[in-house]
This record gives structure tokens, C-alpha cells and sequence, in this order.
């Protein structure tokens, strides 16, 4: 095995507000929407943050979504959803939303009435995945990735846990169903573990960086960030010098082109227009407001 090489470490941006639910560290900053994160586009981490009590429940509002796939990861709190296709549920910590916009769809976000009432710690993780050209408006759907169907993994020695969502580590699948070859592992390492992972020559790797330290050979990162990699090879190694939490991201990437305008990515910009023109025309449906 000839182990990819690390090729930088970008450190986190400052965290911004999505709405008044979300406090979030855009960690592919200028990489998002780019060949070496492809067929990832973004992703956002919203780190534990304490809420007040309130009878409104914070979140964001509606929003329209073609050409891709939101993965919405809950570390803590509750979060609920609703669509212009008639769709609603709420997931808890552990759980996993993976949500196929396709051709078109409205979508909202808020922290569960329950929760918002407790007020109390709330925190997630948005991962963007590109769809494949001949996808991008297959009907919209969703897959509700319960925590107690999530296979885990234990890292040898007791030293932490991987839990596969999505694509396989070994001989242990994940239950989200893909469009195109990718793994999304959660990952939670103690202090002196070691994991070597074996990503396959040509994929893309991204290890987003949550909380903790994490060592690549002689280099460090610590805190939040994200470590990328060549695409020469077939393993990273990495070694945790404290508890840490990550995501690890791998998948083949999709040499198509990429345009994207707010929250529409697609192959051209004929086709960026024509999702506004879709948007504004009332294709994607409505969403009336709760009360």
C-alpha cells in the first residue's frame, strides 16, 4: 500500500448564522464547489452552542434546492423538517437526513418544538454532495438514517468508534443508498489511537476536523479544520493525540463541469437559469407557513 500524501490543512473560518438555529464554520471555504472535494461540494459545522428556552424554535426558513444531495448529521438537539412535497420528520442525535433534492424541491429547518422549549445544546453537520449530470432532477427524496441502524465499528484496542453512513469500510456497508461510489464515516477517536483507512487510487479524501488534534506524520492540525489529500494512493493514516471527533469523506470524483448560483448546482449556467425561472414560476411548490 503507498499511503496518499496530505497536501494541506485549511484552517476553519469564522462561523457565520444560517437563520438563527445554525452557527456554522463553512469548512471547505474557497474549495467548495471544486474538482479536489468533488463529488462533495460543502460543508458546514454548526459546533455545540447553547439556546435559551423559547416557544419559537429557531432554524431557517424555506428554500429552494435542485441538482443535489444535503446530508444533515445531528451531533446534538433535535432538528425538524418540511418540504413543498408534502414531507416532515424530525431526527435526533445520531440520526442522519439524507435528503435528494433532484429537480426541484422547497425545504425548511428547525430545531424540534420539544427541543426549542428545553433550549439546551445544539449540533450538526450539512455535508453538500454533488448529483452526476444524468441525475441532477430525478424525483426528489428522502432516506431517514436512524442512529440504531448505523453499523459501528469498533477501532482496535478500544481506541474509538467509526461509524459507517454511507459506503463501506471493510467488509461493513452503510445503509444510505448513493449515486455515485462514496463513503461518509463519523468518526470519534480517544487520545493515541492510530487508524489507517484504505481509500481507493483516484478517489478524493477530505477529513473535516471537528474537535481534537489530529497528526498526518509529522503534521498537526488541532481544533477544527480540513485536511486534504493527494488523489495518489490507497490509505491515509492518522493518529489521534487527543479525543477527536471527524468526518471522513472519500469518493470517486465527477469530471463534469459545475455551476452553481445560491442554492442550485448544476452543469451550466442555461441550466442555473433555468432552475431560478423554475423557482419563480412556483415548480418547486410552496410552503405555507405553521402557525
Amino acid at each position: 500500500m503507498s499511503q496518499k500524501a496530505l497536501t494541506a490543512i485549511h484552517a476553519s473560518p469564522p462561523a457565520h448564522w444560517v437563520g438563527d438555529g445554525f452557527l456554522v464554520q463553512a469548512l471547505f471555504a474557497s474549495l467548495a464547489f471544486g474538482q479536489e472535494v468533488s463529488p462533495f461540494q460543502k460543508l458546514d459545522y454548526d459546533a455545540p452552542h447553547q439556546f435559551k428556552p423559547s416557544d419559537k424554535p429557531p432554524g431557517v426558513g424555506p428554500k429552494p434546492h435542485r441538482g443535489f444531495e444535503t446530508v444533515t448529521i445531528v451531533n446534538e438537539g433535535e432538528l425538524e423538517h418540511r418540504d413543498s412535497a408534502g414531507n416532515a420528520g424530525k431526527i435526533g442525535a445520531g440520526d442522519v437526513q439524507w435528503m435528494t433534492a433532484g429537480s426541484g424541491v422547497l425545504h425548511e429547518e428547525f430545531h424540534s418544538r420539544e427541543h426549542a422549549a428545553r433550549g439546551g445544546s445544539a449540533s450538526m453537520a450539512q455535508l453538500w454532495v454533488n448529483l452526476p449530470a444524468r441525475d441532477k432532477k430525478v424525483e426528489p427524496r428522502y432516506q431517514t438514517v436512524l442512529a440504531d441502524t448505523i453499523p459501528t465499528v469498533e477501532i482496535a484496542g478500544g481506541k474509538g468508534t467509526l461509524r459507517v453512513v454511507a459506503g463501506a469500510y471493510g467488509t461493513t456497508q452503510g445503509p444510505a443508498k448513493t449515486f455515485t461510489p462514496l463513503s461518509v464515516w463519523d468518526v470519534n477517536l480517544k487520545a493515541g489511537a492510530e487508524l489507517d483507512l484504505a481509500i481507493a487510487q483516484g478517489d478524493n479524501v477530505l477529513v473535516a476536523l471537528l474537535s481534537g488534534d489530529i497528526r498526518v506524520g509529522a503534521d498537526k492540525a488541532t481544533g477544527t479544520g480540513l485536511l486534504t489529500f493527494s488523489q495518489t494512493g490507497d490509505n491515509i493514516v492518522l493518529q489521534a493525540s487527543a479525543d477527536t471527533k471527524l468526518l471522513v469523506l472519500s469518493g470517486r470524483p465527477l469530471a463534469e463541469p459545475i455551476a452553481h448560483y445560491g442554492p442550485f448546482v448544476m452543469n451550466t449556467e442555461a441550466e442555473i437559469r433555468e432552475a431560478i425561472d423554475d423557482f419563480r414560476r412556483g415548480k418547486m411548490g410552496e410552503l405555507e407557513e405553521l402557525v
